[in-house]
Order: structure tokens, then C-alpha cells, then sequence
């Protein structure tokens, strides 16, 4: 009987075996990477912004209260974005010819708003409020980071699950005092542990239940 199959058919049958297998691994490491790199997460990478906005300068330059221009902050979900007329109740008077301000002068002068471009941009299925996590003594540096010394804004994390339950199943490594929860350069005395045990019975976080499914995706 005739050889149906050329002897390099077993040669190429058993790179099938392995090398399927080793592309399907390759193009899912790959994906993985890719998915965590800074390029898709733009963890480190500064934000475009309709205007170059410096929280080094008005932060720690000037010493404006992170409230002066997220006012809801503490009540909402939303830390929420300032209107023009927060930048305007100083520009008006400082640099209030200054050509990098054009964009507000118009946007005051228009009615429209500044079309700011969200740095810290959650996905619509996740649940996140603002408000409980002030309340509960988290910094605004343990998610946003050193903001103060940013002359223009980016994300430090990139915001992926595994990052909020990092502190939802150990709390006591990331919460302060309410007191410093606006203060960027606070520091836990003795490294924080001790201090954070204390801290979860004085801001009354009850530490069940934090990392259940419903929490965060509702």
C-alpha cells in the first residue's frame, strides 16, 4: 500500500502538539502584559487638559486646600470637577491676562464649561463613593498620590480590582486620622500598623463584609 503522508508530516504533527499550546500561552502572556503596562493603564502618564493645570504650584506652592476646588468632596460620590468661576475668583485678579488662561476667560465669558479630561476615570460597573472613604480617614494621597507635587496630573495606580481589595482586606496600612485626610504630607507615626488598628474602632470601619462582590458591584 501506497505511503499516504510524506515522512515530514510527523515532524510537522508534533510541532502542532507543542507549538498551538505555545502560541495560545505566548498570546495570552502577551495580553497580560499589555493589560498592565503604562500604555493601556497610562499609570505615570500626565492627562491632556484644556489647561495645563499645576497641583504642584496651587497645592504646595500656594497652599490651597484640596476642598477649595473639589467642594463635594466630602458629601458626594463625586469628589466633583470646579467650575470656572473657582478658577475665576482668582484669575481675575492674578495672571488674569495670561495667554495659557484663554480657555477659562472664554469659557466664563461663554457659559460653557471646561471640558476637563477625568485622570482618575472608573469603569460604569464599578460602584465607588467619594464621600465614605473621606469619612473613614482614607488620604487623598493613598489613591490619587502625591498630587502636590504633580505640575501636571496622572494616575499613580492603575486602578484595577486587586488594588482596592489590597485595602479592603487590611484597612489598617492605608487609613489616617480624619484630621489628615486632606494633609499630603502626613506621615503614620511608627509605620501605621499600630496606629491603624486603633484608627479602624475610631472611624467605626467595620472590616466584614468589605470585600463581598455587592460593595463594589451593584
Amino acid at each position: 500500500m501506497a505511503q499516504l503522508f510524506k515522512r515530514r508530516a510527523n515532524a510537522i504533527a508534533k510541532l502542532s502538539v507543542i507549538g498551538i499550546p505555545l502560541l495560545g500561552l505566548g498570546t495570552w502572556a502577551t495580553m497580560f502584559a499589555y493589560a498592565r503596562s503604562d500604555f493601556w493603564t497610562r499609570v505615570n502618564v500626565p492627562m491632556e487638559q484644556p489647561v495645563p493645570f499645576s497641583h504642584q504650584h496651587h497645592v504646595a506652592g500656594l497652599g490651597i486646600d484640596c476642598r477649595y476646588c473639589h467642594t463635594s468632596a466630602e458629601d458626594s460620590a463625586f469628589a466633583g470637577i470646579p467650575p470656572t468661576e473657582t478658577c475665576m475668583s482668582c484669575h481675575s485678579q492674578v495672571w488674569k491676562d495670561a495667554p495659557v488662561l484663554q480657555p477659562v476667560r472664554d469659557s466664563l465669558q461663554t457659559g460653557r464649561p471646561l471640558r476637563w479630561t477625568r485622570v482618575h476615570d472608573l469603569p460604569d460597573y464599578v460602584y465607588f463613593d467619594h464621600s465614605i472613604h473621606v469619612a473613614k480617614g482614607v488620604g487623598c494621597a493613598t489613591c490619587h498620590g502625591q498630587v502636590n507635587e504633580m505640575p501636571l496630573t496622572f494616575k499613580t495606580q492603575e486602578l484595577y480590582m486587586r488594588w482596592c481589595l489590597d485595602c479592603h482586606r487590611d484597612p489598617t496600612k492605608f487609613i489616617r486620622p480624619k484630621a489628615q485626610v486632606f494633609n499630603m504630607t502626613y506621615r503614620p507615626a511608627g509605620g501605621g500598623s499600630r496606629s491603624g488598628r486603633e484608627l479602624l474602632e475610631v472611624n467605626h470601619i467595620h472590616t466584614a463584609g468589605l470585600t463581598d462582590c455587592y460593595v463594589c458591584h451593584r
